[in-house]
């Protein structure tokens, strides 16, 4: 397709795909899993070195860790390329305490987490009232979305925004015009079912420098860097007036990012085991590629189109205050506050390239206005709250609770709005979203340490519920006849998580 091709320039991605890579999971160490990640004032955890890198700074002797699990969606069914329940290599890292002396003292690390795990099964179904996504590119056609061929009421597909938009482009193909009626004929559908297995991760390598002051003051800097793997195959079918129209999507997106973190912990009283923490992060800036093949087949005839092109995402910044407190060598508390605000999550068009004074080329970028508008009226500020207890009754074993809520990132009346005048909109390949509501997670482990050995368990219940769509609803005022309305699906994302982390200190 030619005006695909001319497309490809100044692409850049929808604010629902995009949130879907833009978050991260509570995971790392099974300490850090089993207290809900309220160690940014604690320290003493590499999993840290992520959200408050001065946590790093508290240690004093160098130490090496692995973390590997099980993660298992509690409501969901198998579908290929799917599973409901995955083994997780979550983390591996080491600190090394190799400057030191007795006021100061410097450390270096490096870890490897598993900051988003993608694997989730979605499944929903619903009866439609004559409704359909292909009534849904009609629509687009009558208010001029779709241009037409002079005269004929055919779809201009070298003229069309459909050229640019691999969903609305194989339905126009479908759309029936009788010159002599003067009419459009379309399909309305009486039911639906979706099947889609989310798949891939994002792997975060963090290298670290921290230290400590007097045992008053802990500082660190972490470099991270992201690595995204993220992938996601779906089968939408519609019951329309005796055949079944089912769409397939197979869509990857691919890439790496940076961010730099920077954080302090303080003790502001000598005799108490007290402390305050605090944290930055910039934003991730990615540099990702997308593709997809889509096929739409009615039984009888197939239709498909494929795609791929490169844009930029920059997610927000995040700030975090935490809390901590040791009583003795027995118990430990902790609390975090972060925020992040996702309506300013920046979508990016690749403009041009240019080569620097070593013959490397790099990419120029602008923002996407029109697609961060939406993401602004969308999305929302996310504030997460963690909070964790550890508890030694001998010095060998501790037991671990924790506690870790996430408020919602999408605005209720949010939706995938497939009208927008942006490439965002047009490239997409499904028209189906789900604004998810606020993140529960209940934790619980066990630590045991045998000389330099040291052995954690931890286990993480995870709940999220949401309203899932089909497709945006579209109202017509002049000709109520011509509405495409569906309704909402209840739907939810529990998860269980089972890890297991083996540590060693020299």
């Amino acid at each position: 397709m030619m005006a695909m091709t001319a497309c490809l320039p100044s692409t850049a991605q929808e604010t629902y795909e995009n949130m879907k890579v833009a978050g991260e999971d509570l995971n790392g160490t099974a300490r850090y899993v089993g207290m809900g990640g309220a160690l940014e004032a604690l320290g003493a955890d590499i999993s840290t070195i992520g959200t408050n890198p001065a946590g790093v700074g508290l240690f004093r002797k160098s130490n090496a860790s692995l973390s590997f699990g099980m993660v298992s969606q509690e409501d969901g069914k198998d579908f290929s390329p799917g599973s409901v329940s995955n083994m997780s290599f979550d983390q591996a890292g080491f600190v090394w305490s190799g400057f030191d002396n007795d006021n100061s003292w410097i450390n270096f690390s490096f870890n490897y987490h598993k900051s988003r795990n993608f694997d989730y099964v979605l499944s929903a179904a619903d009866r439609l009232n004559n409704a359909s996504q292909n009534k849904l590119t009609y629509a687009k056609a009558r208010v001029g979305l779709l241009y037409e061929v002079a005269g004929s009421g055919i779809p201009d597909f070298n003229r069309s925004l459909a050229s640019c938009n691999q969903l609305d482009d194989i339905y126009a193909r479908n759309l029936n015009y009788d010159t002599g009626d003067n009419m459009w004929y379309f399909d309305e559908a009486s039911a639906y079912t979706l099947d889609r297995a989310h798949t891939g991760y994002v792997g975060e390598y963090d290298i670290n420098l921290s230290g400590g002051v007097n045992n008053k003051v802990y500082w660190g800097f972490t470099v991270g860097i992201h690595d995204m793997h993220y992938n996601h195959y779906g089968e939408y079918t519609e019951q329309l007036d005796g055949f079944r129209l089912t769409v397939a999507d197979d869509r990857t997106i691919t890439g790496t990012g940076y961010d730099i973190k920077a954080g302090v912990i303080v003790r502001p009283l000598e005799d108490s085991g007290f402390r305050l923490g605090a944290y930055i992060h910039t934003p991730t800036w990615y540099n990702l590629t997308t593709h997809n093949d889509t096929r739409v087949s009615d039984g009888s005839m197939t239709v498909s189109g494929s795609e791929a092109y490169d844009f930029k995402l920059y997610t927000p910044w995040r700030f975090g205050l935490s809390l901590g407190h040791t009583i003795g060598t027995q118990l430990a508390l902790g609390a975090t506050y972060e925020f992040t605000d996702y309506g300013n999550l920046d979508t990016r068009f690749i403009t041009d390239s240019y080569m620097d004074w070593y013959g490397d080329y790099h990419d120029r970028s602008e923002s996407d206005n029109i697609m961060n508008r939406h993401t602004e009226q969308t999305l929302k500020g996310v504030s997460t709250l963690k909070l964790g207890a550890e508890y030694r009754a001998v010095p060998e074993l501790a037991v671990r609770l924790g506690y870790n809520y996430v408020s919602p990132k999408y605005q209720k009346d949010g939706f995938k709005d497939g009208t927008l005048g942006t490439d965002g909109s047009y490239y997409s390949s499904a028209t189906d979203y789900t604004n998810w509501d606020a993140t529960h997670r209940i934790t619980c482990g066990l630590g045991y340490q045998v000389g330099s050995v040291n052995l954690a368990l931890a286990y993480q219940y995870s709940t999220t519920n949401g309203e899932f769509m089909p497709f945006m609803n579209y109202v017509d005022d002049e000709f109520p006849e011509w509405d495409n309305l569906c309704n909402t699906v209840k739907v939810s994302d529990k998860r269980h998580q089972v890890l297991f982390t083996l540590g060693y200190t020299f």
